[in-house]
């Protein structure tokens, strides 16, 4: 399958009543790993129901979950984050965090999420400033751990946790996040800013996503050498910009016409 139809089945997902998770996080994988092919999708979807047929039956209570969730995939199965993860686009693509039990905050967070939820537990997402973890029971009273660390319980934990509603991540805020987190991880290696134009790309099939990433993405194709295509999509920004702010239409317009000049 193309990377197109990955792409058209990407946009699909989140335009779904219901996105699915794991899948939306395999389809944006796909875009860095060729050779992420439907088999192998499968297999992570499969070895996620796997997982989670490993938790116990039964459990009544947030803690009792956050606590088998824990032994299993942080305990058991090792599942944790180091601060190497950082340095690894790996870290940030579901099938590789399921491979190597390594991966960020937030794709160990998925992984403890997606199983979770597979055998019937009470789980929500968090995203914290700089970090993610996940709940169990009541938003407002469930137990919070960090996957990151292999499942500690944080309790009441940050003070962002202490000071605010714990308000549930949506599935496509995770999946932003994922993608905001590639693009800052290729933002640092001027060699991968091919990884950074999908990510950025996924990012605009989202249904709600910052206006400023189209400016973004048409400022990377300039830089990628683009110049035609860059300078329309600088043309187009300035045009919805012009509606808030003449002045910074302007000055996009007036990059757009840089990069034309460098066509010459």
């Amino acid at each position: 399958m193309s990377t197109p139809d990955w792409r058209r089945q990407f946009a699909e997902q989140a335009r779904s009543e219901r996105p699915d998770l794991a899948l939306m996080c395999l389809l944006l994988a796909a875009e860095a790993d060729p050779e992420l092919d439907e088999r192998a999708m499968d297999w992570a979807q499969i070895e996620l129901d796997r997982l989670a047929g490993m938790l116990p039956y039964g459990l009544r209570s947030g803690a009792a979950w956050a606590s088998a969730v824990t032994e299993l995939l942080g305990g058991r199965l090792g599942f944790h984050g180091t601060p190497a993860d950082y340095e690894r686009l790996s870290s940030s693509l579901l099938h590789e965090v399921l491979r190597r039990r390594r991966g960020l905050p937030i794709l160990l967070s998925v992984v403890w999420l997606e199983v979770a939820r597979r055998a019937g537990a009470p789980v929500y997402g968090l995203g914290l400033p700089g970090h993610f973890v996940v709940g169990f029971g009541d938003p407002e009273e469930g137990v919070v751990v960090d996957p990151f660390a292999g499942g500690a319980s944080l309790g009441t934990g940050p003070a962002e946790l202490a000071s605010g509603p714990r308000t549930p991540a949506r599935t496509l805020d995770i999946v932003l996040r994922i993608l905001t987190n590639i693009r800052a991880w290729a933002s640092t290696r001027p060699e991968q800013s091919g990884v950074a134009l999908w990510a950025l790309e996924l990012s605009l099939l989202l249904p709600s996503h910052p206006a400023s990433l189209r400016y973004e993405r048409a400022r990377l194709l300039v830089e990628r050498g683009s110049f035609r295509e860059g300078a329309a999509e600088l043309d187009a920004y300035a045009e919805v910009v012009s509606a808030v702010d003449a002045d910074a239409a302007a000055r996009i317009r007036a990059e757009a016409v840089s990069a034309r000049a460098l066509l010459n």
